[in-house]
Protein backbone atom coordinates (compact mmCIF):
# COMPACT_ATOMS: atom_id res chain seq x y z
CA UNK A 1 0.00 0.00 0.00
CA UNK A 2 1.62 3.34 -0.95
CA UNK A 3 0.33 5.10 1.74
CA UNK A 4 1.49 3.02 4.73
CA UNK A 5 3.36 3.92 7.66
CA UNK A 6 5.88 1.18 8.82
CA UNK A 7 6.35 1.16 12.99
CA UNK A 8 8.74 3.67 14.74
CA UNK A 9 11.84 1.74 15.26
CA UNK A 10 12.96 2.03 19.38
CA UNK A 11 16.53 1.08 20.74
CA UNK A 12 16.91 0.74 24.48
CA UNK A 13 20.68 0.03 26.45
CA UNK A 14 20.29 -0.26 30.29
CA UNK A 15 22.58 -1.20 32.94
CA UNK A 16 21.31 -2.73 35.34
CA UNK A 17 23.16 -3.42 38.84
CA UNK A 18 23.15 -7.21 40.62
CA UNK A 19 23.33 -7.52 44.70
CA UNK A 20 26.60 -8.78 44.29
CA UNK A 21 27.61 -4.85 43.77
CA UNK A 22 28.55 -5.66 39.79
CA UNK A 23 26.28 -4.68 36.53
CA UNK A 24 25.59 -5.57 33.31
CA UNK A 25 24.78 -3.78 30.23
CA UNK A 26 21.66 -5.02 27.92
CA UNK A 27 20.35 -3.91 24.72
CA UNK A 28 17.08 -4.17 23.34
CA UNK A 29 18.95 -5.29 20.10
CA UNK A 30 19.20 -8.96 20.40
CA UNK A 31 22.04 -9.01 17.79
CA UNK A 32 24.40 -6.66 19.94
CA UNK A 33 27.15 -7.99 22.18
CA UNK A 34 27.54 -6.98 25.60
CA UNK A 35 30.46 -6.49 27.82
CA UNK A 36 30.32 -9.45 30.70
CA UNK A 37 28.79 -8.56 34.11
CA UNK A 38 31.72 -6.14 35.96
CA UNK A 39 32.20 -4.73 39.39
CA UNK A 40 33.78 -1.30 36.95
CA UNK A 41 30.35 0.05 36.72
CA UNK A 42 31.66 3.72 35.34
CA UNK A 43 33.66 1.48 32.48
CA UNK A 44 30.00 0.07 32.08
CA UNK A 45 27.94 3.62 32.30
CA UNK A 46 30.39 4.62 29.37
CA UNK A 47 30.13 1.51 27.65
CA UNK A 48 26.42 1.90 27.37
CA UNK A 49 26.32 5.55 26.07
CA UNK A 50 28.73 5.00 23.72
CA UNK A 51 26.38 1.69 22.26
CA UNK A 52 23.71 4.18 21.87
CA UNK A 53 25.49 7.23 20.15
CA UNK A 54 26.29 3.98 17.93
CA UNK A 55 23.28 2.74 17.31
CA UNK A 56 21.96 6.59 16.67
CA UNK A 57 24.79 7.05 14.24
CA UNK A 58 23.87 4.13 12.51
CA UNK A 59 20.12 4.64 12.17
CA UNK A 60 18.58 6.51 9.39
CA UNK A 61 15.04 8.03 10.08
CA UNK A 62 12.80 6.53 6.94
CA UNK A 63 10.12 9.24 6.36
CA UNK A 64 7.61 6.56 6.35
CA UNK A 65 7.85 5.81 9.76
CA UNK A 66 4.66 6.38 12.00
CA UNK A 67 5.48 7.35 15.57
CA UNK A 68 7.38 4.84 18.06
CA UNK A 69 5.22 6.59 20.74
CA UNK A 70 1.80 6.35 19.78
CA UNK A 71 2.57 2.20 19.25
CA UNK A 72 3.48 2.44 23.14
CA UNK A 73 0.21 4.08 23.93
CA UNK A 74 1.79 7.46 24.38
CA UNK A 75 4.20 5.72 27.57
CA UNK A 76 7.22 8.30 27.02
CA UNK A 77 5.00 11.27 28.00
CA UNK A 78 2.00 12.57 30.23
CA UNK A 79 0.12 15.04 27.89
CA UNK A 80 -2.18 13.67 24.91
CA UNK A 81 -1.22 14.94 21.63
CA UNK A 82 -1.99 13.49 17.85
CA UNK A 83 0.71 12.63 15.96
CA UNK A 84 1.82 14.36 13.53
CA UNK A 85 4.47 16.30 11.51
CA UNK A 86 8.02 14.14 10.24
CA UNK A 87 10.11 11.97 12.09
CA UNK A 88 12.63 12.73 14.35
CA UNK A 89 15.15 10.50 16.03
CA UNK A 90 15.19 11.28 19.59
CA UNK A 91 17.38 10.10 22.41
CA UNK A 92 16.14 9.96 25.68
CA UNK A 93 18.16 9.83 29.26
CA UNK A 94 17.12 11.24 32.36
CA UNK A 95 20.29 11.80 33.77
CA UNK A 96 19.49 11.46 37.21
CA UNK A 97 18.30 7.76 37.03
CA UNK A 98 21.83 7.69 34.32
CA UNK A 99 20.81 4.13 33.77
CA UNK A 100 18.40 3.26 30.63
CA UNK A 101 19.29 5.24 27.68
CA UNK A 102 16.19 5.09 25.12
CA UNK A 103 16.37 5.70 21.10
CA UNK A 104 13.21 6.42 19.25
CA UNK A 105 12.14 7.26 16.03
CA UNK A 106 8.93 9.33 17.35
CA UNK A 107 6.87 12.27 15.79
CA UNK A 108 7.15 16.27 16.02
CA UNK A 109 4.09 16.43 18.02
CA UNK A 110 5.29 14.31 20.68
CA UNK A 111 9.35 14.69 20.91
CA UNK A 112 8.46 18.10 22.65
CA UNK A 113 6.61 16.31 25.40
CA UNK A 114 9.15 13.87 25.88
CA UNK A 115 11.19 15.10 29.31
CA UNK A 116 15.35 14.67 28.76
CA UNK A 117 15.39 14.19 24.90
CA UNK A 118 17.78 15.23 22.13
CA UNK A 119 17.07 15.50 19.05
CA UNK A 120 19.57 13.39 16.98
CA UNK A 121 18.41 13.20 13.69
CA UNK A 122 15.38 14.11 10.73
CA UNK A 123 13.63 12.28 8.61
CA UNK A 124 13.95 13.56 4.53
CA UNK A 125 11.46 13.16 2.06
CA UNK A 126 11.57 11.02 -0.58
CA UNK A 127 13.14 12.17 -3.74
CA UNK A 128 10.93 12.88 -6.51
CA UNK A 129 11.99 12.31 -10.16
CA UNK A 130 13.42 15.50 -11.36
CA UNK A 131 14.08 17.36 -8.59
CA UNK A 132 17.74 17.34 -7.12
CA UNK A 133 18.47 15.41 -3.87
CA UNK A 134 18.49 17.10 -0.29
CA UNK A 135 21.98 17.48 1.33
CA UNK A 136 21.42 15.83 4.54
CA UNK A 137 20.39 18.33 7.34
CA UNK A 138 22.68 18.62 10.13
CA UNK A 139 21.79 17.41 13.69
CA UNK A 140 19.35 19.66 15.64
CA UNK A 141 21.25 21.27 18.52
CA UNK A 142 19.69 19.55 21.83
CA UNK A 143 17.91 22.21 24.47
CA UNK A 144 20.09 23.23 27.29
CA UNK A 145 20.78 20.70 30.09
CA UNK A 146 20.00 18.01 27.48
CA UNK A 147 22.78 14.97 26.74
CA UNK A 148 25.09 16.22 23.83
CA UNK A 149 23.31 16.13 19.81
CA UNK A 150 26.66 15.61 18.54
CA UNK A 151 27.49 11.72 18.32
CA UNK A 152 30.92 11.07 19.34
CA UNK A 153 33.15 9.05 17.53
CA UNK A 154 33.04 5.23 18.84
CA UNK A 155 35.45 2.89 16.68
CA UNK A 156 33.71 0.38 14.53
CA UNK A 157 31.97 -2.80 15.83
CA UNK A 158 30.99 -1.12 18.80
CA UNK A 159 30.43 -3.98 21.31
CA UNK A 160 32.81 -4.76 23.49
CA UNK A 161 34.29 -1.88 25.90
CA UNK A 162 37.84 -1.82 24.41
CA UNK A 163 36.78 -0.39 21.20
CA UNK A 164 35.31 2.18 23.02
CA UNK A 165 37.38 5.66 22.82
CA UNK A 166 38.73 6.58 26.35
CA UNK A 167 36.13 9.35 28.58
CA UNK A 168 37.97 12.14 29.94
CA UNK A 169 39.04 11.11 33.53
CA UNK A 170 36.57 13.02 36.09
CA UNK A 171 38.04 16.14 37.42
CA UNK A 172 38.61 15.43 41.31
CA UNK A 173 37.54 17.88 44.32
CA UNK A 174 40.30 19.46 45.84
CA UNK A 175 41.00 18.28 49.02
CA UNK A 176 39.36 19.71 51.87
CA UNK A 177 41.22 19.98 55.11
CA UNK A 178 38.97 18.48 58.35
CA UNK A 179 36.92 20.82 60.29
CA UNK A 180 37.94 20.78 63.95
CA UNK A 181 35.52 19.36 66.26
CA UNK A 182 33.00 21.12 68.79
CA UNK A 183 33.78 20.54 71.94
CA UNK A 184 31.01 21.12 74.25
Amino acid sequence: MPGSRVPGRTWTVRLTGHADHSASVTCSTEACRMPPRSKDTAALKRFAAEHVRAHARLATVRPDTACACRAAQCALHEARTQCTGSTLLVLVHNPAVGQVWTLAEICQSCAPLIAHTAILGRSQPPVRQGTPPRTPAAAVPAPAGAPSAVPLPVAGGFSSPQAAPEAPAARRRPHRPARPRRTS
